[in-house]
């Protein structure tokens, strides 16, 4: 297979800042700058579940750390505990709610001297960031930029029968999925998945994106479109998934019965339920979705701005991406030309 070669990056400075939560668990944030000082001051980047911070830096022309730096923006990718970064941990969204998001966001705020910040939230990111803000956790931070899913998860038919039915009975041998296991099976478990992903997806010869598809979504392929790839990135994001627990696809289980977020852990500071009260944050939300996400149905952000609109009219927004699924909203070799330009609008836009 023939690959074009990575494209040149502007020279940038990059360093990564170390926390500890609150209930001792070590993660950190890379902070990316261009040689220009930024002058819009710091947002967060929140990536999804079984995945890391570098999941935002696909191999593409321009990537969104790229656009964001241009546009004058000082940019910091958190790597939270469902980050694969990290040893596997069976982590919930939950805790990432309650200790790593607000930490993280205390962290830039320690560290820049700004008093708010704006954030782009992705996935199992945006649903315990949302947590996070309507438990009125993060008072800091004023515009929230979120992809997929958020407060009300819809998915599709085939994805609930995998929740309700076959996560119970894998649960019983394995505690993580690993989309990874398409390149490096370890025993016999992730053995007999990676056969049964072989015998029904053929969308291509990629065996983590097949993986990926089986794990999340109900598509061929469920997280993007080929079309929306180039060569390169479909290569490089065999490196890029790596083990979720399935105490994480319980929760989400509970959440999609529901109809909405809840918690699981009893957390005093959390609700129980995240739509009994309004939400305990003043940020303004601009939900975006991919009109062929196979992973959550477009429903859920437009569910999900329909709540939040009825509390605030005219103050939050909803973007609908035709052509685009899940995350090649991010990595998509023309997602600089048919997203960023309008999450960089979001961002500028006044509160």
């Amino acid at each position: 297979m023939h690959l074009h070669p990575r494209p040149t990056r502007p020279p940038y400075d990059e360093r990564t800042v170390p926390f500890i939560t609150s209930d001792g668990v070590q993660l950190d944030l890379l902070n990316v700058r261009g040689r220009d000082r930024p002058h819009r001051g710091p947002v967060i980047l929140v990536h999804g579940a079984g995945v890391r911070a570098s999941i935002y830096r696909a191999p593409v022309d321009t990537n969104i750390v790229d656009a964001l730096i241009a546009d004058g923006y000082d940019v910091w990718l958190e790597n939270w505990r469902g980050s694969i970064a990290f040893a596997p941990n069976l982590w919930t969204l939950d805790q990432a709610a309650l200790y790593d998001h607000p930490k993280a966001v205390q962290t830039i705020l320690a560290e820049t001297g700004a008093d708010s910040l704006k954030a782009i939230i992705h996935c199992q990111g945006s649903t315990s960031f949302t947590m996070s803000a309507i438990a009125g956790l993060l008072p800091q931070v004023t515009t929230i930029v979120s992809n997929a899913v958020s407060l009300h998860p819809v998915v599709p038919a085939w994805s609930r029968f995998k929740l309700q039915y076959m996560v119970p009975m894998v649960q019983k041998f394995i505690q993580y999925l690993n989309p990874h296991w398409g390149v490096d099976a370890p025993d016999l478990p992730a053995k007999l998945i990676s056969l049964l992903v072989n015998l029904t997806h053929h969308e291509c010869h990629n065996p983590v994106c097949k993986q990926v598809s089986f794990t999340y979504g109900s598509g061929f392929p469920a997280l993007w479109s080929h079309e929306n790839l180039n060569e390169e990135t479909h290569e490089w994001l065999k490196e890029e998934f790596g083990a979720v627990p399935l105490r994480f696809f319980e929760q989400i289980t509970r959440c999609v019965k529901h109809g909405h977020l809840v918690s699981v852990q009893g957390f005093d500071e959390l609700p129980e339920d995240y739509t009994l009260a309004p939400p305990k944050t003043a940020a303004r939300f601009a939900f975006f979705a991919g009109e062929k996400n196979l992973c959550f149905l477009p429903e859920s952000q437009i569910n999900t701005y329909n709540y939040f609109a009825a509390l605030r009219p005219d103050y939050h927004s909803l973007h609908l991406l035709p052509d685009y699924g899940h995350l090649d909203v991010f990595m998509g070799k023309h997602a600089a030309q048919d997203a960023f330009p309008l999450i960089l609008s979001e961002l500028n836009r006044e509160s």
